[in-house]
């Protein structure tokens, strides 16, 4: 039976990849590698990583959403065995190859990454490849193993001789060659162990994967890696790095663009700097310093950063939600969505094991699918290869700018509403506001704007919110509904949800009650189409994760729909 690590190491496992502190000078004596082609091409940049999802739920989140946005890439977690335990490390743990992880076995995965490709959405595997497990056990796929001694894959002499944990991050061999918090570290100079590595990424290809997410790369020499990627089956795979900057630190993220692109992580500590307590008009050259546009992979937050509080995360309400919209918005590197699940410890892992049976249910988040954040996916794809233009701010909390002819964006993260008049280098025209409406064609689900033969167009702004518009999402009208927004907070595992009178509010039957979007929390947003002219009844109720329900409270609210547009609705729930 597997014996759980001590809880100190559970501990400094969850937070490995945040041992460093953020800054922008370069360590001494620093060479660095030719950078490599390694972005593949195409116009659709944007990667979604479902963390800890399974992979049959990964299947059906490409067919749903993120082919129907937009999406290029989707990043699945580790595939690989790995030791038993629900926290979401284990995955991080591997012993042996197989896939036979908690997410899926061989089959599950294949079928993945097939119908992923069949929506037009690429996959990433994350591969961790630096170590194996920490102590000794059976695995999930039923393999028997300990420390240093995995059956069919490496014996103790594949490990290397430092046999413990990191503890000087100046010292490349001690980053390099001792132990991730005690996981037992794979000599990866050996070329036993680099053809063995390399023939485990080459099964992932031959099942469809398109790239590599690479795990902990900077505690690997990036000669070894590139000597890794020469054996593998197709050399010039993509792949993106694992590569924490650290102020003065031995090892150094600009090492690893001779072998592809790399997380930078200082995107999203720029973001929570200025979204959280600065100023967002100061990321007018958010990028500027750090690695290469071409090389630099762009997020908010990951697994680690919102776990270790050094970004911002899910908790942080709309100001999490704006940081995306700037991210996707902004020219600056490759952006990766991260969605991942509600967590109240550091070691929880995935709800039901990684399955998702809806969005919105058991903690799952899928920040993927919001529409401020997804339907910037289709913005980004429109304004590929346009320079930041354009732009404008108050000098404190809001900015707007454009791209190119192609698109622009305000961005309103003060307490107040801001109302202006933009310029932009947009062709004349009226587009839909793709952060309150979908749009479909020439239609609209919300809200449009005419630009005018000048390039202006003049909007209010909400306090927390934003307005994107880009060509290829024009409006001959707006389809006539009601813009329901409340503002009413929740506890962990409620949310908010919408009946009415009309059968398109559930008829007053809260099994059909519409739930509405918590990316503006604490305002709770749902538009939704009714015929011009309807008068409806309506009220907001609160379900949690059981189902049941709490009623506002007072009488039912009133409304109509106009001939044309919408009827705009700001509630406050009522106690």
């Amino acid at each position: 039976m597997l014996t759980p690590a001590p809880t100190r190491r559970k501990r400094a496992f969850a937070a490995c990849t945040a041992l460093a502190a953020f800054g922008l000078s370069a360590g001494a004596g620093l060479s660095l590698a030719p950078t490599a082609a390694a972005t593949p091409a195409g116009s659709k940049g944007v990667t979604a990583t479902l963390f800890e999802w399974k992979f049959d739920s990964v299947a059906k989140a490409c067919t749903d959403t993120l082919g129907p946005k937009g999406y290029g890439f989707v990043e699945v977690s580790p595939p690989q065995e790995h030791i038993q335990g629900a926290q979401w490390w284990t995955s991080y743990q591997p012993v042996s190859y197989k896939i036979a992880g908690r997410l899926g076995d061989r089959t599950a995965f294949k079928n993945m990454v097939t119908t992923c490709h069949n929506a037009g959405v690429k996959v990433l595997a994350d591969s961790v490849i630096n170590h194996m497990s920490a102590g000794s056990g059976s695995g999930t796929g039923g393999t028997v193993y300990t420390k240093y001694n995995y059956p069919g894959y490496y014996q103790d002499q594949d490990f290397h001789s430092c046999r413990t944990s990191i503890s000087n991050y100046g010292d490349r061999g001690n980053v390099q060659n001792c132990e991730l918090a005690g996981l037992s570290d794979l000599n990866t100079g050996s070329a036993y162990v680099q053809q063995t590595i390399a023939n485990y990424l080459g099964d992932l290809l031959s099942l469809g994967v398109d790239g590599f997410r690479i795990d902990a790369a900077k505690h690997m020499a990036a000669t070894d890696l590139a000597a890794i990627k020469a054996k593998m089956s197709n050399p010039n795979a993509y792949w993106v790095q694992e590569v924490i900057y650290g102020a003065g630190e031995a090892v150094q993220p600009p090492e690893y663009t001779g072998t592809g692109d790399v997380d930078e992580f200082r995107s999203g500590t720029w973001l929570k700097s200025a979204f959280n307590g600065g100023r967002i008009s100061d990321l007018q050259n958010w990028g500027g310093g750090l690695l290469a546009s071409a090389q630099a992979r762009t997020f908010v937050d990951n697994w680690d950063t919102e776990r270790n509080g050094s970004t911002l995360t899910y908790k942080d309400g709309s100001t999490y939600t704006l940081a995306n919209v700037f991210m996707l918005a902004h020219p600056y590197g490759s952006p990766n969505v991260y969605s991942g699940y509600a967590f109240n410890s550091n070691d929880d892992g995935p709800p039901n094991g990684g399955s998702v049976t809806a969005c919105y249910q058991n903690g799952w988040n899928c920040v993927h699918a919001w529409r401020q954040v997804a339907n910037m996916v289709g913005f980004r794809n429109a304004v590929a290869g346009t320079a930041m233009t354009n732009w404008w701010s108050n000098g404190n909390n809001a900015i707007a700018f454009g791209r190119g002819t192609k698109g622009y964006v305000a961005i309103n993260r003060e307490t107040s509403a801001i109302t202006q008049t933009f310029q932009t280098s947009l062709p004349a025209g009226l587009y839909c506001d793709v952060q309150h409406g979908d749009p479909n064609g020439g239609s609209c689900s919300g809200p449009t704007y005419t630009v005018g033969s000048d390039g202006k167009f003049t909007a209010s702004v909400g306090a927390g919110d934003a307005v994107a518009l880009y060509v290829g999402a024009g409006a001959a009208s707006t389809a006539p509904g009601a813009s329901f927004a409340v503002n009413a907070t929740t506890s962990f595992g409620q949310n908010i949800y919408l009946v009415g009178d009309a059968a398109a509010l559930g008829g007053w039957d809260t099994s059909k009650a519409l739930l509405l979007d918590s990316a503006a929390y604490p305002v709770w947003k749902l538009d939704v189409a009714l015929p011009a002219g309807t008068a409806i009844q309506y009220k907001y109720l609160r379900k949690d994760a059981a189902g049941n329900v709490t009623w506002e409270s007072g009488a039912n609210r009133t409304a109509t729909v106009p001939a044309s547009g919408k009827v705009t609705l700001n509630d406050t729930w009522r106690p």
